[in-house]
């Protein structure tokens, strides 16, 4: 069950917007086991110019269509997230035309303390999940 949050540069339709929201779902559920119906996306629009990324010593080049996805989780092997990297650049590519410096991708590990669905309870600590 991981939340993701997605950040892209304003300028997309509803439907492309959509599509990389179902592709990063799709990803989810195939490389982290996350169930059906199990979807939890915060998905933000930042104005030209304000979602800025240098490059890090890599050479890779940065275009408008950049894409900003965290991943928060909890207990995901390095195998697990390492698929997860190379299959979102994958769909992202194939479904949405995504560039290859146009994706950055961060993984944030947490525990079961660390969630509330509902209600202000910790639903992983009380049982109800």
């Amino acid at each position: 069950m991981p939340l993701v949050r997605i950040d892209l540069q304003q300028g997309r339709s509803a439907e492309e917007i959509r599509e990389i929201a179902d592709a990063v779902q799709d990803v989810m559920r195939e490389s982290f086991a996350a169930p059906p119906g199990d979807r939890y996306q915060i998905i933000t629009e930042h104005p030209v110019g304000h979602l800025i990324a240098e490059d890090s010593g890599l050479g890779v080049r940065r275009g408008v269509g950049l894409v900003v996805i965290q991943v928060f989780h909890q207990g995901r092997t390095r195998g697990q997230k390492e698929r997860a990297y190379a299959e979102l650049y994958r769909v992202l590519h194939e479904r949405a035309g995504l560039a290859e410096g146009d994706l950055i991708i961060s993984m944030s590990e947490n525990t079961k303390e660390d969630w509330s669905f509902a209600g202000g309870r910790a639903q992983f600590l009380t049982g109800e999940l």
